[in-house]
């Protein structure tokens, strides 16, 4: 298995059905934008080094994902709309255990 199925719910509530590759070092944020799911210039602000928050997501499905880094959680602490289940994209690599993810595009604010 070279892709795995991600839903993910764009800003305006439509929901993608994508194919992520798990053989390119992508993370979510990264296919949000290559799907052009987000409007040019509104996610990955900051090239995804985790400094801005513009790709943050809620996680709708029960994945395990990686602990949060200090980083993250320090950019998270200072973001709009967070909510308990919320993640930066940018922060989460696509590997086969994200078969089924299911994420939500955090509001632009």
């Amino acid at each position: 298995m070279s892709d795995v199925n991600i839903k993910i719910t764009d800003r305006k509530g439509k929901l993608h059905n994508v194919l992520a590759p798990i053989d390119m070092a992508m993370n979510v944020m990264e296919v949000i934008r290559s799907y052009e799911l987000s409007p040019e210039g509104t996610i990955g602000i900051c090239g995804g080094m985790a400094m801005c928050a513009s790709c943050q997501c809620y996680i709708t499905s029960n994945h395990e994902l990686p602990i949060m880094s200090d980083e993250e959680e320090a950019m998270l602490s200072e973001a709009f709309n967070v909510t308990e289940n919320s993640r930066l994209g940018c922060q989460i690599s696509i590997t086969k255990n994200l078969e089924g993810l299911e994420v939500t595009i955090a509001p632009e604010e």
